[in-house]
């Protein structure tokens, strides 16, 4: 009985030695279960095809090839290790038609958890296409790959002027390179302009202004105006929900039908302005001065401040018939010589709040916090049925 030691085409490891007898196609079967490929033809060690079991010897060591031709192991890229067991074999890999020629090691040992690491830690695992060339094929840019390579060969982000960085990272998160992954991500955010959240000018904003049609309604919802001046401005039906007004000159500009709903206003200076038909529902205007504001709107539109926080507030002398100020807040406020006839005031706190010489005539005082409030001189006498407490 002959006896023969079988190896891959290519290779000479894990062989396996097995009994020839029968026919060449016996041997072939059994060669298919060792060395699980599809046998269909035997090299000997010099590259000949054995078409005849009568030409295998005892001893004999034999390459089997699944159809393609024989491969000299001894001329196969020899695979050495490094102290840490990294491979050193060189590679081609072809990237979208462009090839690149680099080591196993390189590809392996700076991010041995990627892709690539696992594609080509150990040989033909993943049974990784080759064009014809032998050039390993994977379909991705080679534009935004090469300085993944660069990065793998010496642990330096370098990217070349008008490559597009998100590119690179889009490949880097493809290839599971995480270190690098976060220093793109890190690269992006530092080449990000910082948002702007510095105060609009008076100059900004009349640019604003001039640009808009007298009839389109401007929004400026959410926008920093603190500390501006925009006195004597047309400003009517402007969008100023929630905006940052706070310590903005205001004097004498015409906010008729505008929306300060939420707005703060807290420290600003409105002084003459025109607010006939406002809406500042739950706006904050703490410590503002409104002296001599109209809020009176020929019309009948009338201004809602329902909810707004008025602490301190000086409205001396305003005009505000049929003002809804109902669950306002007016703790310490001046409104002395206020027309506040008609007006909404339920659930209202008004302690410490100065009504001299008010005009209350018909207001709705009901459920409103009278306590500590000035009520001299007033021009007409407030009935008990305005107020329950």
């Amino acid at each position: 009985m002959r006896r023969v030691t079988l190896f891959v085409n290519g290779t000479s490891k894990n062989g396996k030695v097995v009994a020839v007898y029968g026919t060449l196609s016996d041997l072939l079967s059994v060669a298919s279960n060792k060395l699980g490929i599809k046998a269909s033809c035997l090299y000997n060690g010099k590259g000949g095809l054995i078409d005849d079991i009568a030409l295998i010897r005892d001893d004999d060591v034999l390459y089997v090839s699944e159809g393609d031709p024989f491969i000299d192991p001894q001329s196969e890229a020899k695979v050495t290790s490094d102290p840490h067991g990294a491979h050193t074999d060189w590679l081609t890999l072809n990237i979208g038609g462009r090839l690149f020629t680099t080591t196993r090691s390189t590809l392996v040992s700076k991010e041995p958890e990627s892709m690539l690491a696992h594609m080509f830690r150990d040989k033909d695992v993943w049974g990784n296409k080759q064009d014809k060339h032998g050039a390993y094929l994977i379909d991705r840019s080679p534009e935004y790959f090469e300085p993944i390579l660069n990065y793998l060969r010496h642990g330096q982000l370098i990217i070349n002027e008008g490559l597009n960085i998100r590119g690179v990272l889009e490949e880097a998160r493809f290839f599971g390179i995480e270190q690098l992954a976060e220093q793109l991500e890190v690269a992006i955010k530092s080449t990000q302009p910082p948002e702007d959240h510095s105060p609009i000018s008076r100059k900004e904003f009349v640019r604003f202004l001039l640009a808009t049609p007298t009839k389109s309604e401007l929004r400026c919802q959410g926008l920093n105006f603190s500390g501006a001046d925009l006195s004597r401005l047309d400003l009517r039906y402007i969008n100023f929900k929630m905006a940052n007004l706070s310590r903005c000159n205001l004097m004498h500009a015409n906010l008729c039908c505008s929306n300060l709903e939420r707005a703060d206003l807290s420290g600003a200076n409105l002084d003459g302005a025109n607010l006939q038909g406002v809406k500042m529902l739950c706006s904050n205007a703490e410590g503002a001065s409104l002296k001599g504001c109209n809020f009176e709107d020929p019309s009948g539109l009338k201004a809602n401040l329902e909810g707004a926080n008025l602490k301190g507030v000086d409205m001396e002398g305003s005009q505000m018939t049929g003002i809804n100020l109902r669950v306002a807040t007016l703790k310490n406020a001046k409104l002395k010589n206020c027309n506040l006839r008609g007006a909404t005031l339920a659930g209202t706190d008004l302690e410490n709040c100065d009504l001299s010489g008010c005009d209350l005539q018909e207001a709705n005082l009901r459920g409103s916090n009278v306590k500590g409030a000035i009520f001299e001189e007033m021009l007409t006498p407030l009935h008990m049925s305005q107020s329950v407490r």
